[in-house]
């Protein structure tokens, strides 16, 4: 496993850890500035790190937020850019110990700035 794959993991596991924690703050240095998620179920776009920080802020708001994992299963670097793409699974629980209430596929488009791996691009696809 090359460097730049375990530090995009380690700020996966850190974005996770984030979530788990209701911790808006700490998803921000994840994010490019510009970043863009698609979400998974109506299509939404979310364009912008603050856009994005505004929208988990009011997740964790909720009286039982939904506990949101991604579980990578591959990260290619790119051998001629500052870039990789990471693949892999995720599940929405309700709340932290309830049941899985959807589930799907992400993959995620990651750069290289200034030493920290942010993301760029996001796609979720609900599949359950």
């Amino acid at each position: 496993m090359s460097a730049a794959e375990i530090a995009i993991r380690a700020r996966r596991a850190a974005f996770n850890a984030a979530i788990a924690a209701r911790d808006a703050a700490a998803i921000g240095p994840i994010l490019a500035r510009d970043c863009v998620m698609v979400t998974g179920s109506d299509s939404a776009v979310i364009a912008g790190r603050l856009a994005q920080v505004k929208v988990w802020r009011r997740e964790f708001a909720a009286a039982r937020p939904a506990l949101y994992v991604r579980m990578p299963e591959s990260v290619t670097v790119s051998p001629v850019e500052p870039i990789a793409m990471e693949q892999g699974r995720w599940e929405g629980r309700d709340g932290a110990d309830g049941p899985v209430t959807s589930a799907g596929s992400y993959a995620a488009k990651w750069r290289e700035t200034g030493g920290d791996w942010v993301i760029v691009a996001e796609i979720f696809v609900t599949l359950a």
